[in-house]
């Protein structure tokens, strides 16, 4: 009989498997710099990710795809996932991962537009497909819950200009309006860095909204690589930018 403290198989199984995920990621980082303009279309053709996965499944067998639980099938799959988008590490939750995840495969159906103000921004991020434009609103609210709360996720594609706007979040008000395809948002500051950062930051989000996972993966190089960003958020603090 198991003792009540020691793990049971399903959480040995689980540790061990990210273990293996986390040393797969070094591997997955090289193929990724080959063949990451493959997965850039919402349907990912047949040499893409979708495709990639029914391979495995093949290669797996019948006996041990069918002895895995469909727990083990998602981890594996959002694990997979992260190691694709080089978002492992971190505070940002499966669900949110998940929510980038369709945006940046989906970026072909996204239409925004950003208008700078004196005193920071009005974007509008919309979709004519209902389940996109839902994300996006999902998205766009929780990483503004975030912001105020000072909860910055950690993702390896940050850059700069987010991490600013984090250091600035008493400073800045924000609104939102939602739309039938989507949201409006309405952001301001009396101060000018934070101003910059958040101008700074739409153009970075229209990019990563015109251009999908490419732009993505060439935020994640920047910061470092997928691995190492990866370790080095999951201790890293964010300090506040000082006015002048």
């Amino acid at each position: 009989m198991r003792a009540s403290n020691e793990p049971s198989v399903a959480q040995v199984l689980e540790i061990q498997m990210k273990k293996t995920l986390i040393i797969g990621g070094i591997a997955a980082a090289i193929v990724l710099v080959g063949g990451w303009a493959l997965a850039q279309s919402a349907g990912h053709g047949p040499g893409g990710m979708h495709g990639m996965g029914h391979r495995m499944q093949g290669h797996m067998g019948p006996g041990m795809n069918g002895q895995m639980g469909p727990g083990m099938r998602r981890q594996m799959g959002s694990g997979m996932m992260e190691m694709g988008l080089g978002m492992m590490g971190g505070s940002a939750t499966m669900d949110e991962r998940r929510d980038l995840h369709d945006l940046f495969f989906n970026h072909q159906r996204i239409k925004r537009t950003v208008t700078n103000l004196p005193d920071g921004i009005r974007t509008v991020t919309e979709s004519d497909d209902s389940r996109v434009a839902e994300t996006i609103r999902k998205h766009v609210v929780e990483m503004g819950q975030r912001v105020e709360e000072g909860r910055d996720p950690g993702l390896p594609i940050e850059t700069p200009a987010l991490h600013a706007i984090f250091g600035h979040k008493d400073k800045i008000k924000t609104a939102y309006e939602v739309t039938e395809k989507g949201i409006i948002v309405v952001q301001t500051s009396t101060a000018a860095t934070a101003v910059k950062a958040l101008q700074d930051h739409a153009a970075e989000v229209s990019d990563l909204a015109r251009r999908g996972m490419v732009a993505a993966h060439e935020a994640m190089m920047k910061n470092g690589g997928m691995v190492a960003r990866g370790m080095r958020m999951r201790g890293a603090t964010t300090d506040p930018q000082h006015e002048d």
